[in-house]
Formats: C-alpha cells, structure tokens, sequence
C-alpha cells in the first residue's frame, strides 16, 4: 500500500478531517464506560451524593465534628459555612431545601467557594464526619463500638445508659481524640483507603441530608438522570462521528479507485507494445477492476480502524488500569492470546492472497479466449477440454479461497471465547475485590466494560488484517503497472516537421531487438523510401515485416540506427504530430461499440458526410454499407462481431483513408479479401492516395506485384529488394512464393 500512497494527495484533508473525527468518537466511546461507574458507585450505591463535602449540616452535627479538628481546621471550617436560625430572614430561602431549617439552626456551605477550597474541607472533614456517624451509631448500639471506634481506649458498655459521648470526648484530651482519627485513617487503609472513606463519608452525608428533611430520593433520581442525559449526549455524538466517518471513508475510498483506475488507463494508454508484451490483456483487465476494488474496500473500513482501533485498545487499556490497577494481569493474558493467535492465522493465510489475485488472472485469461475463440472451439470440438481447462483454475481458486476463510473464520469464534472467558474472570477476581473493599461495583463493571473494548479493538484490527494483505497485493500489481517506465517517450524538446511536409521514409542502419529478448528482430535495415512511392513488403513468417513497420509510428524505437521522415529523426517529432502523419491499418481488425459513423470519424472527427462516403467506396465499402436501411448509423457491435473479416478489413481501411494522411501502412489488412475485391481495392487506392507514401505489408504477390518497389525480408534483413519483375529474376525466395501463389501467365 506504501506505493500508492502518493496518490492520497487529493485526500489529505478529508483524510484529517476524519481522523479529528475518530479521535472523537474514540473518546466519547471511552467515555460512556466511565459515566456508568459513575451512575452505579454515585447514583446507586452513594445515594447520588457526588462529595462527601455537605451541602449543610445541623448545628449539633457541626460543633460535633468540631471536637476533631485542630484550631486552624475549625478556623477554615467556620470561615466557609456560616450558620442561619430560623429567625433570620435569610432563612426563607432555605427553608424549603432545607425543612429542618423551621425547627433549629443549621450551617450552610458559602456560595463561590473555589474547587480547591472545597477539597481542603473534604479532605478535612471526611474523617470527623465519619467519627460523628460513627459515634452516634454506637449510642443506638453499643456492642459495636471495639469494631467501630477501636481508638476510645475505654469500653462503652461499662458507662450508664444515656451517657452523652459527645460530651464525655469534649472532656477528653485532645491527643486521645486524635487516635480516635488515627484508628479510623487505619481502618479504611485496610479496606481500600481514600476511596472507601469517600463512600462511607458520602453515606453520611445522605444521613445528615434525611435529617435535615431533604428529599434524598430526588437528589438520586437527578443525579442519575443527569449523568444518563450526558451519556445519552455522548453517544449521540459518538454517532453522528461514525456516520461522518463512514460517509469520509467511503468518499476517500471511492475517489482514490477513481484516480487509480484513470491513472492506470492514462498510462495503459501511453504504453508501447514493449509495456504491452510485459502485462498481458487479462491481466491489465484484472488490475483495472477487481485489483481497484480491493483497495477500495479495503481502504473504505481501514480509514475507520487503522486510526480507531489503536485509540480506542489503548485508550480502554489505560481507563480500565485507572479503574483497577490490580487486575491488570487479565488484560494482558487475553492480549497474549489474542496476540498469538492472530499472528498464527495470519502466517497461514497471507501467502494464500498472492495465489488467488494470479489465479483470478488466469480464470479472466481462459475465460476471454473462449469466447473470442468460440468458433474455433466448437469447430473442432474441444468444449469438453475447454470446460475442464476452465473448471481446473475455477476450482483451484475455489479451494484457495475456501482455505483463507476457514482460516480467518476461526478468528470470530476464538475471540468471543476469550471475550467472555474475561467477562467470567473479570467477575470472579472482581466480586473478591469488591468484598474486600478494593474497588467499587461500578468499577468493576467499567474494567468489565473496558476489557470488552480492548477485545473488540483487537477484533476491529484483525478485520484490517484480513483485508489489508490482499488490498497491498492488489496495490503492489496497480504500482507495477503505474511506475512501470514507458519506452517510447516524448522528446525533451520536440521538433516540427518542415514546411510543406514530404512523406519521404528512410531506414538507416537499423536495429530492432524486443526487450528480454536474447538477439535482434532486424538487423542492419537500410531503405529509402522516396514521397509518392508504394512499397510493398514480403517475407516469410516471422521475417519481420510488421515490426519494420511497426518502428514508423514508434510503436516501438529501434535500438540502433536511425529512422527518418521527411529528414527527421521520429524520436525528435513529438508523437501527436508523427501520427497524424500517418494512416495505419493494422493486421487485426479493430472496431469500436457504436455506428458505423462514429468508426469512420475515429479517423478524423470533423470529416463531413461526403468524405465518409467517398472513403467507402475506395474501401469497397459502400455497397453493403448502403444496403442497410440505417446506412452511416447502423450499429457496430463490440469488436466488429456483426461484421464478416472482410467486410471489418474493409472498414478499418476506410477508416485510415478519412484520416487523409500523407503516409499509410496497410500491415496484412486485404487477406480476408477475395482477389477480386482486393484488385479493385488496389486500383481505388493508387487513383484515391496518388502522391501518398504508401506501405503494403502482405503475402500475397498479387497484391503488391505493382508497387513501385518490393521489399524481401528473410530472417530480419533485407535479402532483396526490387520491382516484380526484376524480383523474379534475382531473387529465389521471391520467385518461389510468386510460383506457389500465382499461375505462370500471371507472374508476367
């Protein structure tokens, strides 16, 4: 996937955007674990009682807690709650939060304290708050009081029923009221610390509240509510993050398919026949398609996970830490297994991707044979061979396929086993921590939450995995094609054919070697072909006769030597300008889906009417053209399939001579003609293209006997070259096919 990267450019900013995006939606995920921590532990088992700082406190409660406090805490105590009595006209406003406020006096927290002031009195009154409930429990019960307060040093059971113990600590020496804090600091470090005396403290808190004649079941439902509201917010927007981020992914996705698939044909198309030879048809086909759409969807889901699933399993590792640093082992253990198993799958199956995408290759290569040669097949009877030809790659890739997804099919099941394999765990080690105070339920249940995360990360990313092996595959075959150097390049700076133009072609010294190629095609190619002249050019097969040609449009370049038109070097000549210089017919017949019009004007789009039809008529053409009710607008199937070879030879012609070009190469385009259509195709051509240079690739002799000059290769070379007389005489593999083709009145 690195290789095409570059081609992200466009989509950078998208691409940022949505990452903002997942980073949102990563920490709203995080998010909602905590808050139902937070509903269990504060709204349930807390009453919804978020401080263990009171709001207000009677005035017993007060000077209570006071007896617990060093000068300077009672100092900052008394500066920030002020005390009301029911006299006061102040009085009226708390009345109804506070009905106690009718009967007695009560202290009330002051208004615009700051957050740091209000944890200093938490942390100062947490302790004496506790002794006071404490103490006050032990008067209604005082069996309880070794267990509760074991710091009193006296035993409670021995005083008189009715005894005022508040009024006996005030008696007491400050010191001894100073272990009876140290015994409860001790107590709650041995239970789970700050935290569990930050519940108890919040339980009293809800006791003072009861008697002070507030309605605690309203403080709880508010609380819960609230906290639920915002988690409702938080998923909201959790959602609107995912559908934002799948519509950016899919936009991101689709838009680089489309720059791949246009970059990769805009190359295709500057391809030379030597990039051609190196990537067959099937296989560009396969790369166009199915390779794109692999990388589309992959990089659809993998803009959501590759960014989201490391946020969210490392995110959820450090909140569940936060929660319970103490069954951290459990993570890690599903981590390790999750970790190697992945590893172990993945070794098995990616090998298998490279496998599939050539076989894919090859199904589309058996499979465009059969129907461009299904005639031949069923001429010779071959169906049975071709279907089990077919059916072999089909089922090897069949097997291939059902392999990889058995193998990837493990994972699911594997990891909803470990998944609640760690709910269980999770609910076994962490009912015991709660029993010994070390963490809260809503903790647990968070860590519980938390861990599930981390599993469904691992889940998310080995999704990525599954994907992301087969999607570079695909990249790695587009990058190929896309960084593949093209041969046949524009010149640095390109020069202009003279003024006016003579169609004058000259061979000198050429070399022509195909590449990976182990010796030269041609060799040693000298020829001069003078404006006007019609060259024929014969061989036998494999001579070469459409690779000399094929050097005059620079389908390919020659490796040594020189090419000139009109007394240039054609790799000096940008390649619009040297092939609108030349018309080319090549040795198969290629029309496109559409009309017979529309072929035509391939050739020259601005042609009117009357030059289409005159082009027809030199092609022979016109006659079965015009026979058609639809005439110029009749249809051409894909291909030319609703055409005969001859009647498509001849249209391909007719579509080089609306060109009008100075040069034409006619490369072995008249042997699906009879001989008779051929001589009138002939003499139309000379009368129609007098002063053209024209090429005529072919083996018949009839049908380049009258050209100026005649070219024999043999081998790559040269042997002779002549008019067919002279040919006759001089040259023995020329008299020899003229012999074999032609009657003895007809070689004269």
């Amino acid at each position: 996937m690195l290789r095409i990267l570059k081609y992200m450019k466009p989509f950078l900013g998208l691409l940022l955007l949505a990452v903002v995006l997942i980073f949102i939606q990563a920490d709203a995920d995080l998010t909602l674990p905590d808050y139902m921590s937070r509903i269990v532990n504060v709204g349930i088992q807390q009453g919804g009682i978020e401080s263990p700082l009171p709001e207000a406190v009677r005035q017993s409660t007060m000077e209570h807690m006071l007896l617990f406090l060093s000068p300077e805490e009672k100092n900052l105590v008394l500066r920030d709650y002020h005390l009301l009595t029911p006299e006061q006209p102040a009085a009226r406003s708390f009345v109804e939060k506070y009905p106690l406020l009718n009967q007695e006096p009560i202290y009330v927290l002051s208004d615009g304290i700051s957050s740091t002031e209000k944890k200093r009195l938490e942390h100062v009154l947490t302790k004496p708050l506790l002794i006071v409930f404490g103490i006050q429990r032990i008067q209604e019960n005082p069996g309880e009081a070794r267990r509760m307060l074991p710091g009193l040093g006296f035993d409670l059971s021995k005083l008189p029923p009715g005894t005022d113990l508040f009024a006996l600590l005030a008696q007491m020496p400050s010191s001894q009221r100073a272990k009876i804090a140290n015994s409860i600091d001790q107590r709650f470090q041995a239970i789970g610390g700050e935290r569990a005396m930050r519940q108890a403290a919040a339980q009293a808190v809800k006791l003072e509240y009861e008697a002070l004649g507030m309605d605690v079941s309203k403080i709880q439902n508010a609380y819960i509510l609230r906290t639920g509201g915002l988690m409702l917010l938080i998923a909201l927007i959790s959602a609107i993050a995912t559908v934002l981020i799948g519509y950016l992914g899919a936009k991101i996705a689709a838009g680089l398919a489309r720059d791949l698939r246009y970059y990769l044909y805009e190359k295709v198309m500057r391809f030379s026949n030597a990039e051609l030879d190196r990537f067959s048809i099937s296989s560009l086909i396969t790369r166009s398609t199915n390779d794109i759409t692999q990388i589309q969807t992959a990089l659809a889901i993998m803009v959501r996970l590759v960014f989201y699933a490391p946020i969210i399993g490392i995110g959820a590792i450090l909140h569940a830490l936060d929660k319970s640093p103490s069954m951290w082992w459990i993570i890690t253990l599903a981590l390790l297994v999750l970790l190697g198993m992945i590893t172990t799958v993945f070794s098995i199956a990616v090998p298998k991707f490279k496998l599939i995408q050539r076989l894919i290759d090859k199904l589309n290569l058996i499979m465009r044979e059969n129907l461009s040669g299904m005639m031949v097949v069923r001429a010779f009877n071959r169906q049975d061979y071709e279907q089990q030809r077919f059916d072999g790659v089909n089922v090897e890739l069949m097997r291939t396929s059902l392999f990889v997804n058995r193998v990837f099919v493990v994972l699911m099941p594997v990891m909803m086993f470990v998944l609640n394999s760690l709910v269980v765990l999770i609910l076994w080690v962490g009912s015991h921590q709660v029993a010994q105070s070390n963490i809260q339920v809503g903790d647990m249940i968070a860590f519980m939450q938390y861990a599930m995360q981390v599993v469904f990360a691992f889940l998310m990313l080995s999704m990525m995995f599954i994907l992301f092996p087969r999607a570079d595959v695909s990249a790695n075959r587009i990058a190929d094609v896309l960084e593949t150097p093209i041969s046949i390049v524009e010149p640095a700076s390109a020069r202009h054919f003279p003024e006016p133009f003579e169609p004058s072609i000259e061979f000198s010294h050429v070399y022509f070697r195909y590449p990976d190629a182990d010796e030269d095609m041609l060799h040693d190619i000298v020829l001069n072909i003078q404006p006007g002249q019609i060259v024929g050019i014969m061989g036998t097969t494999g001579s070469g006769k459409s690779t000399l040609v094929n050097l005059i449009p620079r389908f390919y370049d020659v490796t040594q030597g020189a090419l000139y038109i009109d007394g240039m070097d054609v790799r000096e000549v940008s390649l619009k300008e040297l092939r609108s210089k030349i018309g080319y017919v090549p040795q198969k017949s290629i029309l496109f889906a559409g009309t017979i019009e529309s072929n035509l004007r391939f050739g020259n789009e601005d042609a009117d009417e009357e030059t289409l039809r005159k082009a027809l008529e030199v092609a022979q053409a016109a006659e079965f053209i015009f026979s058609k009710p639809e005439g110029l607008k009749a249809p051409v199937a894909q291909g030319g399939a609703n055409f005969s070879g001859g009647q498509r030879q001849r249209l391909t012609i007719a579509r080089a001579l609306v060109k009008k070009a100075p040069i034409y190469i006619f490369d072995e385009c008249f042997s699906a003609l009879d001989y008779k259509t051929d001589a009138r195709l002939r003499r139309a051509l000379r009368e129609y293209l007098q002063g053209h240079t024209i090429i005529i690739v072919s083996q018949r002799v009839a049908t380049i006997k009258d050209s100026d000059v005649i070219v024999v290769l043999d081998q790559g070379r040269i042997i002779c070259q002549g008019q067919h007389q002279e040919l006759l005489v001089t040259c023995s593999i020329y008299r020899e096919i003229a012999e074999s083709q032609l009657k003895q009145e007809a070689l004269l």
